[in-house]
């Protein structure tokens, strides 16, 4: 169904199941850190998902006690490593080094089908970037999110300042941002930042994979153009955003999925919808 070699995978497992995609976070024993492999593999495999329209749903989890405690320590190192030559190609170089770790979580917010994350324990750094970076959260009542970059004397940069403010208020995002403490699972659901926080990990798993059931069960057309008009209108303005909003259903709004839906109903039975086409061979994730 999907065109990876799974085995080759270091950071990362892949099941998919009844058109659910469960990528896992596999490396419990280091904490779940993102080696420079992690940042190849994530949008290697969300990519191929969308590609091949291989599942209607993604579901990112983590094995072990802890979600994720960001970036390896490896990585800061090849960083490091950066800082040599001349002085404008340098920077040049790490701009776009920047903008490709960048582009690692951006996969998930242009997947055509929605991305849930089912998050306990630590949530660091990077492990924010990521998740801010997903249609909805989910939490154990022991997770907790913290914004570590200041602690290590830089900013934020692969994507939790440009995304969190859109998820909580203005306020509390600064504040995370310039003190780096632990944000816990109770003030992530009061604020907004998680949809529901679970008693433990199993039930959390339980409880998201039956919302991803439920969203599967939905014309996947219909839940992708929900999630591209959501993505726009957070970006634009709402003039702006209406526009396009009829400018999509004027080439989007066909009969087929409404006509089965509503005979779905009649019969009382589940609809049956057609999933998402393959994407060209040709096609490259911008």
């Amino acid at each position: 169904m999907i065109d990876l070699d799974l085995n080759a995978l270091q950071t990362l497992s892949l099941t998919i199941e009844d058109r659910i995609a469960h990528i896992e976070l596999c490396r419990p024993a280091e904490l779940n850190t993102m080696t420079a492999s992690f940042w190849d593999e994530l949008p290697l495999v969300v990519n191929q998902i969308d590609k091949e329209a291989a599942a209607r749903v993604i579901v990112i989890s983590a094995q072990g006690k802890h979600f994720t405690a960001g970036m390896d320590l490896s990585v800061f190192a090849e960083m490091g490593d950066r800082f040599n030559g001349e002085p404008a190609r340098r920077s040049e170089h790490l701009r776009q080094w920047v903008m490709t770790l960048q582009a690692s979580f951006s996969a998930l917010e242009r997947a055509r089908m929605p991305v849930l994350c089912a998050i306990q324990g630590a949530c660091i750094g990077g492990g924010v970037d990521m998740v801010c970076a997903a249609d909805s959260r989910y939490c154990t009542s022991d997770a907790y999110f913290v914004i570590k970059e200041i602690e290590l004397g830089m900013t934020a940069d692969v994507g939790t300042l440009q995304r969190l403010p859109h998820l909580i208020p203005q306020g509390l995002v600064r504040e995370l941002a310039y003190t780096g403490r632990r944000f816990t699972a109770n003030e992530a659901l009061a604020s907004g930042l998680v949809n529901q926080v679970y008693d433990d990990q199993q039930s959390m798993l339980d409880g998201v994979m039956d919302l991803a059931a439920q969203i599967t069960r939905h014309s996947p057309l219909a839940v992708s153009g929900s999630k591209e008009m959501l993505n726009y209108s957070r970006d634009h303005a709402v003039d702006e955003s209406l526009r396009y909003m009829a400018t999509w259903q004027a080439g989007m709004f066909q009969q087929t999925d409404i006509m089965e839906a509503m005979a779905a109903m009649q019969q009382k039975r589940p609809a049956d919808y057609e999933d998402l086409q393959k994407l060209p061979e040709s096609f490259q994730q911008k």
